[in-house]
């Protein structure tokens, strides 16, 4: 923007100047050529007296030192074929003064004045002299430059002018770029200073409120969204009571399990609810799936599973939360449990890559189509919200989620995680 509006006052400084300096260079030099015609003119008319009372020596002898005085060629023309001063052919323009007409002609030499004197006894005489091309055109081109150089002047202070002007609206026009992608990477208290004319002005108090009133908005979701998983702890623990009292050992050990797991996840949503986001939370990739791959194990054993675990050392630090991994990979290995019939193997893998880490769910089931990974739809029957949650997850790991067939023909699921430090928003 600032380029274009320095573009467009050079573009318009030049038009103005050339409307302005063309016309007013070709009046200088026709005030040159004038001026030049005029003094010659006046040169001549001073032989007028001579040539009309005196006699031919006395005329040659005015005439050759006119001619010698002012630089240019001076002839008298008589009656008949005498020529005094500058020895020259009778010329079309001497022809006429003849009749008693003094004139101005253009001639090869350059112009040509013509005086016509009357009231000699023998006739009309004829003084003639020649304005040369270059006494004519004498200090233009030293005019010319001198106007060319005010031109450039001229646009040099228009474009610093414009730059300056063009400053004051790039300045906060950056400002306010700056602070929206501030605000997209969720940085709620970032704030515009005011500046420049009236119009961004206003931009930028409507952006401040605008990002005050999303942090105030955010604010209350969370807490909304926390007091409702808080409100989750109540039946929660009814069901543990009831749990207790079951006179089954193992069914009451098997549904405490299950609501510590349920009780983790609330607990997990409520963290998450009210996770500042400006800030880049972690994890330890090598942790989280080996303690859900032994909660899961446990699951698998009664309906018959085998479960394969391949897990790189850790720590294996990812861009992603624990609680977010923990429940991504529980929706993956949900997804296995609930989509696959009871016996069928799984494997989960955990890997370094050159990128971050690589968590892979692969069973030997029937597989599924990749158009499943859309949110809230399932050809199962199911909420259809597992898969795209484990895909938010990877994406807001700085990575992604892939779906393909295994080799055994069962579904195969990769989270590709990047490392914290690649991560350039929440």
């Amino acid at each position: 923007m600032r380029a274009r509006l320095a573009l467009l006052a050079a573009a318009v400084s030049v038009l103005t100047l050339v409307a302005f300096l063309v016309p007013l260079a070709l009046l200088v030099r026709d005030v040159a050529e004038d001026r030049a015609t005029v003094r010659a003119t006046a040169d001549a008319q001073s032989l007028v007296p001579v040539v009309g009372t005196a006699d031919a020596a006395t005329i040659r002898l005015t005439a050759e030192q006119l001619a010698a005085e002012s630089g240019r060629p001076v002839s008298v023309f008589l009656p008949g074929d005498t020529v005094l001063g500058t020895p020259v052919p009778r010329t079309p323009a001497v022809a006429l003064a003849e009749r008693g007409r003094s004139l101005t002609a253009e001639s090869d030499e350059g112009r040509e004045v013509v005086i016509a004197v009357q009231g000699r006894p023998d006739g009309t005489g004829v003084i003639r002299t020649v304005v040369p091309r270059a006494e004519l055109t004498a200090g233009v081109t030293r005019a010319w430059l001198v106007l060319a150089l005010l031109g450039v002047l001229l646009v040099l202070l228009g474009l610093l002018v414009a730059d300056r002007l063009a400053r004051t609206l790039v300045r906060p026009i950056a400002e306010l770029s700056a602070v929206s992608h501030r605000l997209a990477n969720a940085e709620l208290d970032a704030r515009v200073t005011p500046a420049g004319p009236a119009e961004l002005r206003e931009v930028a108090g409507a952006l401040n409120h605008l990002a005050g009133r999303i942090q105030v908005l955010l604010a209350q979701e969370r807490e909304q969204v926390a007091d409702l998983s808080h409100r989750l702890r109540t039946p929660l623990t009814a069901l543990r009571l009831e749990a207790e009292s079951l006179r089954e050992p193992q069914d009451a050990a098997r549904i405490a399990t299950a609501v510590d797991g349920l009780e983790r996840a609330v607990t997990g949503l409520i963290r998450q609810a009210r996770r500042d986001r400006s800030r880049a939370a972690t994890g330890d990739a090598a942790a989280v799936v080996a303690d859900r791959v032994a909660f899961w194990s446990v699951l698998a054993e009664d309906t018959g599973r085998e479960v394969r675990c391949d897990l790189d050392p850790g720590p294996l630090p990812v861009g992603v939360p624990a609680d977010e991994l923990a429940a991504a990979l529980d929706a993956l290995l949900g997804n296995v449990f609930a989509h696959t019939p009871d016996g069928t193997a799984f494997a989960v893998r955990l890997a370094r890559a050159a990128d971050g880490v690589v968590l892979t769910v692969s069973d030997e089931g029937p597989g599924m189509p990749a158009a499943t990974v859309r949110r809230g739809a399932s050809p199962a029957g199911s909420t259809g919200l597992g898969l795209d949650i484990a895909r938010r997850a990877a994406e807001a790991g700085g990575g992604r989620l892939e779906l393909r067939t295994a080799p055994g023909g069962g579904a195969e699921v990769r989270l590709r995680l990047a490392p914290p430090a690649t991560l350039t928003g929440p």
